[in-house]
């Protein structure tokens, strides 16, 4: 009996010595993991997520003031100088065209007009706008048609290409926030015009903004980011093999939706109007048609104007677009 009775207590004993060793093992095997250099905090710097939508939307344009430059054309309707404003303390050069009409009592309506993509080799002052702008300072509109950073006499962006297309939409809010410093314009009457990229750049624009800008697009780039980038490297010498490096080391630290104008339609107040030529060769006609279905889903002012012939520039269907944006910035 007694030995049955010291055996059970040696049972006890090596089942208690087996748990604690087993706690002992599992709680030294858990704080081997708590302190392994894997599990400690790493913190990671996103330069480029103040230039996300939504941190855009939160942000103040207050403007600059416009200094005027140098005469660079001068005729019976208009006189075409250059012009310079800043962003975050670097300075932007544009062209602006004033009528030479009677200025109206609080100034003149102002066309922002903003340009698409154009080689940084071949690129001048007033390269992708000077037509339109021509033709609506002409008839009594005050354009303004900003050159972007690292362009004509503008200084030089950031050492990264997407931040410098991130920092367009930003410089044209700069820009329209900056009309009321010229003496000239009405503050109150301001549209916005683009093509192409520059299209993209101004329903960015809207979206941030908020505004209600009477907008005229003409066959902009509506695809979402980065889609809308990646889509043109076949033009590139390397294919587009640097450039999808980029985008996905971007992609890897940002959530490329916030970036997207795809992603913020219903933020739109403005009305729009869409022009598209079926003979256009960089942006596909049916990327404006689903354009226009989208901001009609969601209840938007817009309309599209198909021009059959109509290339990337309009050629075909030229004098009557813009005629049809001079009626609808008149409005």
């Amino acid at each position: 009996m007694k030995q049955v009775f010291n055996r059970f207590w040696w049972l006890i004993l090596l089942f208690i010595l087996g748990v604690g060793g087993l706690f002992w093992y599992g709680n030294k095997k858990q704080k081997q993991m708590i302190l392994s250099p894997k599990t400690e905090w790493v913190y990671i710097d996103k330069p480029l997520e103040k230039y996300s939508f939504p941190e855009l939307k939160k942000r103040v344009f207050n403007g600059s003031e416009i200094e005027l430059g140098k005469i660079l054309q001068e005729n019976n309707s208009y006189v075409s100088r250059i012009f310079f404003y800043k962003v975050e303390d670097r300075k932007i050069s544009g062209q602006i065209n004033i009528p030479k009409t009677k200025k109206p009592v609080k100034g003149y309506p102002v066309v922002v007009m903003i340009r698409g993509y154009v080689d940084r080799e071949i690129y001048e002052i007033g390269t992708g706008t000077k037509n339109g702008a021509g033709y609506f300072s002409g008839n009594g509109f005050i354009t303004l048609a900003p050159d972007f950073l690292g362009y004509g006499e503008s200084d030089m962006p950031p050492n990264n290409s997407l931040e410098e297309r991130f920092m367009r939409p930003m410089q044209v809010m700069e820009l329209i926030a900056s009309v009321k410093n010229l003496k000239e314009a009405d503050e109150n009457r301001i549209a916005m015009w683009g093509h192409s990229n520059g299209g993209q750049i101004g329903l960015s624009v809207l979206e941030i903004s908020g505004k209600k800008i009477p907008t005229s697009l003409w066959a902009p780039v509506s695809k979402p980011f980065p889609y809308s980038i990646l889509y043109f490297t076949d033009e590139f010498d390397d294919r587009g093999r640097a450039l999808r490096k980029v985008v996905a080391g971007f992609e890897a630290l940002y959530e490329a939706d916030e970036y997207s104008i795809e992603n913020y339609y219903d933020w739109i107040k403005a009305p729009i109007q869409i022009h598209q030529g079926t003979a256009d060769d960089a942006v596909p006609v049916e990327w404006s048609e689903e354009l226009n279905r989208k901001l009609k889903e969601l209840g938007k002012s817009v309309k599209l104007f198909v021009y059959s012939g109509a290339d990337h520039n309009m050629r075909n269907g030229w004098d009557e677009a813009v005629a049809r944006d001079l009626k609808f910035f008149k409005k």
